[in-house]
């Protein structure tokens, strides 16, 4: 038709849908493969405010099109609402009249109604002379449209993943920085709180430039991280003796009895300077990992593990309990597993354990040089004067805390 067509009934006729009808008129010489168009509005679904059911109903009116190729004229097709539902997977009709008119809205079809409002065809001797029903002209008309919008969806797809992608990178170089500051000694409390609030979870679509700011954060503090880190490690290799990690040893009873520096006044007994990485715990102690099917995945998983463990040690359940109450859980399977990984050097398990609940009651231990020194002692290369290598006071070579 060459004149702007109404909406039957109560329906109103809006700007979009004049808009639509004009658009329409732009499809003389055009041609464009229907089921190629339709993938390039799904891709570009989000940008033509459609929904995955809208898109349901598109694709039902698209196989009332005797062909796959779309031309100017015969684009009206004119389906009952009964017959759609059915091409929509069995949509209910109350749903596929909101999705047409989420079509209409969009500017994806035109409505060509009837005198009456049904959709039907007039037939004449050549075929079909006039049909009243859903245009789908505005489809073939903005084909090329179509196809700009997915291409830029999916950019922005591969921009986001790109981003999400960086953002999980920087999240675990950051964690492990932390991590390895820690385990060498340094306690760096200032950036595991710089880095907590930058831990939220992503939501589900995000786009790249929502991730821009949170990506220059995280670029910030590992560029902060990563040169604090090499700062210490420039430092260790100039002195890399046991009093850069803050240790202090003194091996001087038979059964290997740690003495470490006493713990600050306001941590109280037992209580350790800093949180001791389970990642240290299990590179230190690999042995305890053997009793978790190789897993120790949480901290409880090792309190698990060692409380299994300090049995086949000969370590009473007293004891146990005994340094847990002491330490905390955490650090008392942490010093179990120390035992266990030098068990063949102590001759009294039990007994070292107590004496080091002592000892921390005391705030005179912390399992944390006992973890660095183990952890020095499994690493590759000399181990002459290793702090677990024994001393000449013939002390046991587990007393490296």
């Amino acid at each position: 038709m060459d004149h702007i067509t109404t909406p039957f009934g109560r329906r109103t006729l809006s700007p979009g849908m004049v808009a639509a009808q004009v658009g329409a008129r732009a499809t003389e010489g055009k041609v464009a493969h229907k089921w190629k168009t339709f993938r390039a509005i799904a891709e570009a679904k989000e940008a033509l405010g459609i929904s995955d059911r809208t898109l349901v109903v598109l694709n039902a009116l698209l196989t009332c099109l005797p062909e796959t190729a779309m031309v100017a004229g015969n684009l009206v097709v004119f389906p009952s609402n009964k017959a759609l539902s059915l091409r929509a997977h069995g949509m209910a009709e109350t749903t596929l009249r909101r999705h047409l008119g989420a079509l209409v809205q969009a500017g994806l079809v035109v409505r060509r109604d009837s005198p009456n409002g049904k959709r039907y065809a007039l037939r004449g001797g050549e075929g079909v002379e006039q049909a009243y029903g859903l245009d789908l002209s505005p489809v073939l008309a903005r084909a090329e449209e179509f196809d700009h919008l997915a291409a830029e969806a999916a950019a922005e797809r591969r921009a986001s993943a790109l981003a999400r992608g960086r953002v999980t990178i920087y999240r675990r170089d950051i964690a492990k920085m932390i991590e390895a500051g820690a385990a060498a000694g340094a306690v760096w409390q200032s950036y595991r709180e710089a880095f907590a609030p930058l831990c939220f979870r992503l939501p589900r679509r995000v786009t790249a430039a929502s991730l821009a700011p949170l990506l220059a954060d995280l670029h910030s503090l590992a560029s902060e991280l990563g040169r604090a880190l090499e700062g210490l490690l420039k430092t260790q290799n100039l002195d890399g003796n046991a009093s850069q990690s803050g240790v202090h040893i003194e091996n001087s009873k038979p059964e290997g009895i740690i003495v470490v520096e006493p713990a600050p006044e306001d941590q109280g007994p037992g209580r350790t300077v800093r949180d001791l990485p389970l990642a240290l715990v299990k590179s230190a102690c690999p042995d305890i990992v053997l009793y978790d099917r190789g897993s120790v995945a949480t901290w409880r998983d090792l309190i698990s593990t060692a409380g299994l463990v300090r049995g086949m040690l000969g370590v009473s359940a007293s004891a146990w309990e005994d340094a847990k109450d002491t330490m905390g859980p955490e650090n008392a399977a942490a010093v179990i597993a120390g035992i266990l990984q030098r068990a063949e050097a102590i001759k009294s398990p039990g007994g070292y354990l107590r004496g080091l609940t002592e000892k921390s009651r005391a705030g005179q231990f912390s399992p944390w040089p006992m973890m660095l020194a183990l952890l020095r002692q499994s690493s590759p290369g000399p181990k002459s004067g290793s702090p677990l290598s024994g001393s000449r006071g013939g002390g046991s070579s587990c007393d490296g805390s």
